[in-house]
């Protein structure tokens, strides 16, 4: 199978948000604003995989343009969290780089896959 910088940071990324849900669940004892983290910034790694597994490149867009709009929104729940003190600043700083960073890269695939179906 083909390496994909994409997966391989979307993967990661899901693991810190695994992590970051485990602190504000037992340490915080905040369990709404993290199950919504948790689920966005982990759906952003599986739509990557669905996409790389897509039947045409309008579905391997799709699912691309997916993952981008989990991410726009584990995005907002990261600023949340920290703008609302259960998150420390630092944590949440390298979090919100690495979103930053997944949505760069799905933004080019994006133009690219477009500018490619036409």
């Amino acid at each position: 199978m083909k390496e994909s910088i994409l997966r391989n940071k979307s993967y990661s990324f899901a693991l810190s948000i695994i992590e970051v849900y485990k602190h504000l669940t037992s340490e915080q004892r905040e369990f709404v604003l993290s199950k919504q983290l948790l689920r966005s910034g982990t759906s952003i790694g599986a739509n990557i995989e669905e996409a790389d597994g897509a039947q045409s490149m309008k579905d391997f867009l799709n699912k691309v343009s997916i993952a981008y709009k989990e991410a726009r929104e584990t995005k907002y729940w990261l600023r949340l969290l920290k703008d609302s003190q259960y998150l420390n600043e630092s944590n949440a700083n390298q979090l919100l780089i690495d979103i930053e960073e997944l949505c760069r890269i799905m933004t080019a695939i994006i133009k690219t896959t477009k500018s490619n179906l036409s």
